[in-house]
């Protein structure tokens, strides 16, 4: 039982309840897609007070660039062109083609969002769910994206058919559609379990995907590999009359069979060293505490909150969690109660241990408390396996 996981705590609301609910994982036999149980609506989740924002993330910002960079090259993107983000949040990325004078929409439910998207980025974003009732609206008032983008997006939604008919309806013709997500198959290969809240209604891979974008009309084209969140893939989907698909997505298929995707052993299997990481992570840190150690954490994401609650750990062992994010800094993790603070009191109270929480961050964090002049402290990172890090960022094995 654990609660939302981006349902951070108001202060002064530190002696009222929360709500807790089953955190859960399926897997389906058949088409091979991770679910978890439906018991919140996505309003509960995306709504004018969310707490995320990508642009708080100097890697994040690299790597949107980069990307916005390359699409435009490849699809050959300009003036006349449209470009449509669903789920883009701050504006983090489409700020990038804005700049290239690139005509774009951003999509989000969350107001807030939107409206920093607008005031900080001039990015134009729409409020609402996107679905097929969205894109036909959309194609209506503007006509077809030559490029639509869902970055992280795919798996946050409950109708997952419904959220895939809609990029058919609003894909040009030789338009392209571009999905992100965690590959479930390094979820699964590096123990990354705290990928698994809420939030996230299904993980992902090319073996539970294709059928879908088939079943609408879609074809996947082109996959490409990349290291965000512990390992990711970005799909490139076209309609399905194309016929120039690349030797990647074969190879993809090739791997995720040979991995044991289809096979229910594979799953059970990950269940087992989920529990193991746990025992393991909980001896680490009761050792530490036990011998005086003082221990603090680094980030408030939506992983965090699932690895600490699942694993029990709260202001008994962890005094406060450092963020950059503002709109964070003053809250209570939810369920643990372990309040956020700015990440200069990292060096004010120079803790002995920082648990990096978002660990696919984890170079970017380590630059940023190694600067701390004289610090001598070291880190903890949970997520394959519990591991110390030097105050540079460097273990044993290294």
């Amino acid at each position: 039982m654990t609660p939302i996981s981006n349902a951070f705590v108001r202060a002064e609301h530190a002696s009222l309840s929360e709500r807790f609910y089953p955190l859960k994982s399926f897997v389906c036999d058949h088409c091979w897609l991770v679910q978890l149980e439906d018991f919140e609506t996505p309003e509960t989740h995306f709504h004018a007070d969310y707490v995320y924002f990508s642009s708080f993330s100097d890697s994040w910002l690299a790597h949107a660039r980069t990307f916005a960079e390359q699409a435009a090259a490849r699809l050959g993107l300009d003036a006349r062109s449209r470009v449509v983000e669903v789920g883009s949040n701050d504006g983090y990325l489409l700020q990038y083609f804005v700049q290239r004078s690139i005509p774009c929409l951003g999509v989000d439910p969350a107001a807030n969002c939107a409206k920093a998207a607008w005031e900080l980025r001039r990015v134009p974003t729409e409020v609402a769910f996107f679905g097929s009732k969205a894109a036909m609206r959309l194609r209506e008032q503007g006509g077809t994206a030559d490029l639509i983008i869902a970055n992280n997006v795919l798996a946050h939604v409950p109708d997952i058919n419904d959220f895939v008919a809609g990029f058919k309806i609003l894909l040009g013709e030789r338009g392209i559609a571009t999905f992100e997500f965690p590959h479930v198959l390094e979820m699964i290969r590096n123990v990354e379990f705290d990928t698994i809240y809420h939030e996230h209604y299904s993980y992902l891979s090319l073996l539970a995907l294709e059928p879908l974008f088939a079943r609408h009309g879609l074809r996947v084209i082109d996959v490409e590999r990349l290291s965000t969140h512990g390992g990711s893939l970005r799909l490139y989907v076209a309609h399905d009359d194309r016929t120039d698909v690349l030797d990647s997505v074969r190879q993809l298929r090739r791997e995720e069979a040979q991995a044991g995707l289809d096979r229910l052993a594979t799953y059970e299997t990950f269940g087992h060293r989920v529990r193991q990481l746990k025992r393991s992570l909980l001896r680490l840190l009761i050792e530490l505490i036990e011998a005086g150690k003082s221990v603090a954490a680094y980030g408030a994401p939506a992983k965090g909150n699932t690895l600490l609650n699942y694993c029990g750990i709260g202001r008994d062992f962890i005094s406060f969690t450092a963020d950059r994010n503002v709109h964070k800094q003053g809250l209570l993790l939810p369920g643990t109660r372990i309040p956020v603070l700015a990440p200069d009191e990292i060096a004010r109270r120079r803790p002995d241990y920082v648990l990096i929480l978002p660990w696919n961050l984890r170079q970017e964090i380590v630059q940023q408390i190694s600067q701390i002049p004289d610090w001598t402290g070291q880190f903890i990172i949970a997520v394959p396996e519990p591991v110390i890090l030097d105050s540079r960022g460097n273990s044993d094995n290294d």
